[in-house]
Formats: structure tokens, C-alpha cells, sequence
């Protein structure tokens, strides 16, 4: 892999500040969570609307940048985005939500 693969990685994460507050909000709220694929998870289905187009909004944004991760260094998307699954997880704070392996939402503890 290009040496300026991990920058790209973490890079990807400075730029969730444009959004961050309203996903900050949803997932202190328990409305949303991480998962392992790199993408944000509706955990509680209410219906809102406006959680439901944020979700949309950043999985795009996000799927977008680790295309192009993947494409600067010639590895294929989903190396990218189970790498950045994996940190995502890692840095979610305790209270908060991410989903399991299995597939089960769980609040980190």
C-alpha cells in the first residue's frame, strides 16, 4: 500500500467536522451508531426524517472519500471502508452505539 494511504484514513475523519454536530447529537442521543463496514447505522427507527437524510448525507459523503482512498492507492473499497470501520468503532466513545460483527447493536462500554 502507498505510504500516504493512512494520512487519506485519517484525514477522513477531520472531515466529519462540517456534520459533526448533528451526528455528535444523534449518536449521544442512542439514534445512531458506527458499524464495521465504515458506514453510519440508524439504531433506533423512529421514522425522523431529518436522522434518516443525515444518514444518507454522510454514508454518501463518506462512501465517496473511501472510493477515493481506495482508488489513490489501488486497493479495493471495502479495504478501506472495514479499516475505517474498525477506527470509527475504536473511537466511539462509551455510551454511545456501534454495531457488532454479528450484527448487533451494543453500547460501548
Amino acid at each position: 500500500m502507498n505510504k500516504y494511504f493512512y494520512s487519506f484514513v485519517f484525514c477522513l475523519f477531520c472531515t466529519g467536522i462540517s456534520w459533526a454536530i448533528d451526528l455528535q447529537t444523534a449518536k449521544q442521543q442512542g439514534l445512531v451508531g458506527e458499524q464495521p463496514g465504515g458506514y453510519i447505522g440508524i439504531v433506533k427507527s423512529d421514522g425522523n426524517t431529518e436522522v434518516n437524510g443525515m444518514v444518507r448525507d454522510i454514508n454518501a459523503k463518506r462512501k465517496n472519500l473511501y472510493q477515493s482512498i481506495a482508488n489513490r492507492n489501488k486497493v479495493d473499497l471495502i479495504v478501506v471502508e472495514k479499516m475505517a470501520g474498525k477506527k470509527a468503532i475504536n473511537k466511539t466513545p462509551t455510551g454511545q452505539y456501534y454495531k457488532t460483527a454479528e450484527g448487533k447493536w451494543v453500547v460501548k462500554k
